[in-house]
């Protein structure tokens, strides 16, 4: 079983299962000219962190090999930041066919996970999940790694070799950390990706979901399908909060756009009816190829959208 850090998981995350619950020293900390921060935590896991990325990170290798695949992620990550910056503007940009090209190979990634889908959706909506995938890419070069992961608070891009797996566990509310599932892949799975979205997250969203948590062929896939189904995951009430996203975040991709902001208790009815529309809009990203499978949550009802592997 890999693990990630033993920190409070946001609402809906999901994290490497267990988790043994205790605080985690912090070794060998670094700061670069630039402002990004590593250090080698507990249980010889790697933390990376720069502005609103920060990640952790697993390889499960002989320590020679993970040394090296530690200083690929090292030397990768401390650019990604700037990088991403410098086409902000565009990424910010709602998906349309006539979008732009890209060059920064993170922002490819996220393009990549956007392109094609129906309705309001900009490259930012898989920036975490994309980042995770090319800091896992960039170790895949180091021969000897048996297993790795990386996690973007949640939004996770792993790497498996044959006869190995990763189990995960899925966390649907921060006030009450239970844990909700476990999702158990190994080698023979598409599955490279898990990520999660939903209104009480880092993220503003459209919707009402709780979490919603999607396992994919990438982590920018499963980033990108998470927000859709979660805005998706909707009901008009009239006890349900919404204002415009410009509010809450300067600067926000959703411009304008009205978010939820709080989600009181409501009538099972409306719960079914929202989790239909989220289950509608899965299914459809599965048919699509945009995901494997998808586990959907609002006040303690859920939806699982079962990969076609587990149907078979």
């Amino acid at each position: 079983v890999m693990q990630s850090s033993t920190v409070q998981p946001p609402e809906g995350t999901v994290m490497p299962f267990p988790n043994d619950g205790v605080s985690v020293p912090q070794y060998n900390l670094k700061k670069t000219g630039n402002g990004a921060v590593h250090r080698i935590l507990s249980g010889n896991r790697l933390h990376l962190q720069h502005g609103p990325i920060d990640l952790i990170i697993v390889v499960d290798g002989p320590e020679q090999v993970q040394n090296k695949a530690f200083d690929r992620a090292i030397y990768r990550f401390d650019h990604i930041l700037e990088e991403l910056v410098t086409e902000l503007p565009i990424l910010k940009t709602p998906w349309n066919p006539s979008f732009p090209n890209v060059k920064g190979r993170v922002a490819k990634r996220m393009l990549e996970a956007v392109q094609g889908l129906d309705g309001f959706i900009t490259p930012m909506a898989a920036v975490a999940g994309a980042v995770a995938d090319e800091i896992r890419d960039v170790m895949l070069e180091v021969p000897g790694i048996r297993r790795q992961m990386v996690n973007n608070g949640g939004d996770i891009a792993f790497g498996l070799t044959p006869g190995t797996e990763c189990r995960f566990g899925v966390f649907e509310l921060k006030e009450a950390p239970e844990l909700s599932t476990t999702v158990g892949i190994d080698d023979s799975s598409p599955v490279r990706g898990v990520a999660t979205s939903g209104w009480r997250g880092r993220s503003q969203s459209l919707g009402i979901a709780d979490s919603v948590t999607v396992l994919a062929r990438s982590a920018a896939q499963a980033d990108a399908s998470a927000t859709l189904v979660a805005n998706a995951v909707n009901v008009d009430h009239p006890d349900i909060v919404r204002v415009l996203s410009s509010q809450l975040v300067d600067d926000s991709d959703l411009e304008l756009m009205p978010v939820t902001a709080h989600v009181p208790k409501i009538p099972k009815q409306y719960i079914d009816r929202a989790l239909e529309k989220g289950s509608k809009m899965a299914r459809n990203l599965q048919q699509a190829g945009r995901l494997e499978a998808a586990y959907l949550s609002l006040q303690h009802q859920t939806r699982v959208i079962n990969s076609p592997e587990s149907r078979s």
